[in-house]
């Protein structure tokens, strides 16, 4: 079984392992440096579970930005019906694409 961590950012949690790439919401980073992602939750794997009380001490988990993305466009309509009213927004989300490259485990 292989190390897996669980790490918040954006105001989510993502459960991630070595070589996972995910979506989180923007970071600051120009693709090809490296992120120290230091708010662990979880860190499980081989033997026993580290859990946080909020955060596991030491932990740390680096990952690689690939690229800075942006989401799909969403659509929001609001109406009120036989009242004249309706306002449409639309909004797409700025997104890091990230490579994890370690998990740290801590003491």
């Amino acid at each position: 079984m292989s190390t897996f961590a669980v790490v918040r950012t954006g105001g989510k949690q993502y459960r991630v392992a070595k070589d996972d790439v995910i979506e989180v919401e923007r970071l600051d980073g120009d693709p090809g440096s490296a992120l120290a992602l230091d708010q662990v939750l979880m860190v499980g794997g081989g033997g026993a579970a580290q859990i946080g009380t909020p955060l596991v001490d030491g932990a740390s988990v680096t990952a690689e930005v690939v690229a800075q993305t942006r989401g799909d466009k969403i659509v929001v309509f609001k109406k009120k019906r036989r009242k004249k009213y309706q306002r449409t927004k639309g909004h797409r989300q700025e997104l890091t694409v990230l490579k994890i490259t370690e998990i740290a485990a801590g003491a």
